[in-house]
């Protein structure tokens, strides 16, 4: 009688083929991710908002350069605020109103003729924190150089937003809940299209951005905005940061937030203008931002509020490039994407089979 062989028993992994094989692994990876991002957000947010120092200043100049009491008072302040104060010319006061309305300048200095004193026209809605820097260092050194000076606050903030942050926080929910909305689609309606997924980011863009208007100006009165063009500010905000989130799920896979959060969170928010403005902060950090979508929310957003007229199409057109360019990752590489179900008659049939 034949006997019978038998093979060797599986044995178990050990160690850290073990360790490899089981969930451990991958929850190890997301506790040093998480904490390596703890340091990096409160890196990033203090090295761009903890000490904010002016580099360079943007100012209009009514009068002469060559007047002694305007020479005298423009160098005494680029010593106060150890930066530089960028002179640009104008002919007359309107003209440089016509400059801040721009932004174009934060500030002008009206050297008038024959008098030994300055006028120092300022514009909290072009930068509460810009002004500030300017309207406490002006008297001082008025004084130093036996200057005269008014500080006189031509574009001022609105009531319910003296220090000049509303428009930053309606900007980052705007930012954060546009991609937690696109997370929140692969997680709870994987089964969703490349079609059905790009038509529920805008739908809820729309929605979440009308929702973010009427709460800030209606409920709260915090902000007078102009409405319709606002909420489409913030819908389209929403959009581009969920697709955003979209794109890089369709690269990476489930490492999607890692990219997404650098971009948006750690990079675009510091850097977006929103709580300090540009020329305070760290040099790279005011010329990336304005090319990230955080940015270019809080541009837009704030021209629309407080510059009514003088509206840039630059920001529109980061908001609707960043749009577009994660749109088209997405479908070209939508057979990439986690999730998704088959339509067509091949479907059909295996579902009426079933």
């Amino acid at each position: 009688m034949p006997q019978e062989t038998r093979g060797e028993p599986d044995v178990p992994p050990r160690g850290w083929a073990r360790f490899k094989e089981s969930p451990l692994l991958p929850a190890a990876v997301l506790v040093l991710i998480l904490t390596a991002a703890a340091a990096l957000f409160a890196g990033s947010y203090t090295y761009s908002m903890a000490d904010p120092t002016p580099r360079s200043i943007p100012t209009g100049l009514v009068g002469s350069p060559d007047q002694p009491e305007g020479r005298r008072f423009v160098e005494g302040m680029e010593e106060a605020l150890d930066t530089a104060v960028r002179i640009h010319p104008y002919d007359t006061a309107a003209e440089a109103r016509t400059a801040i309305a721009e932004q174009r300048v934060f500030a002008v200095v009206d050297v008038r003729r024959g008098e030994r004193a300055v006028v120092l026209d300022l514009s909290a809605a072009s930068g509460a924190s810009v002004a500030e820097v300017l309207a406490e260092a002006a008297p001082a050194v008025g004084r130093r150089t036996g200057v005269a000076v008014a500080v006189r606050d031509v574009n001022p903030l609105q009531e319910g937003d003296p220090r000049g942050l509303a428009i930053f926080y309606v900007s980052l929910a705007a930012v954060i809940v546009g991609f937690v909305g696109a997370i929140q689609l692969s997680v709870h309606a994987r089964a969703l299209t490349p079609a059905e997924r790009v038509a529920c980011t805008a739908l809820y863009a729309l929605l979440g951005g009308f929702a973010v208007a009427a709460t800030v100006d209606w409920l709260l009165g915090a902000l007078d905005l102009p409405f319709v063009e606002s909420w489409l500010i913030l819908a389209l905000t929403m959009f581009a940061s969920g697709m955003v989130f979209t794109m890089f799920n369709t690269i990476v896979g489930r490492w999607a937030m890692l990219p997404t959060w650098g971009l948006m969170v750690l990079l675009g928010n510091p850097s977006s203008g929103g709580a300090v403005s540009w020329p305070l902060l760290p040099s790279p950090l005011g010329l990336i931002g304005r090319w990230l979508p955080p940015g270019a929310s809080v541009n837009a957003q704030h021209t629309a509020v407080y510059f009514a007229g003088h509206q840039h199409a630059f920001p529109f057109l980061v908001l609707a490039g960043w749009a577009v360019v994660s749109c088209g990752v997405f479908w070209t590489w939508r057979h990439r994407h986690p999730g998704g179900r088959e339509t067509g008659p091949e479907a059909g049939a295996e579902a009426g089979t079933a």
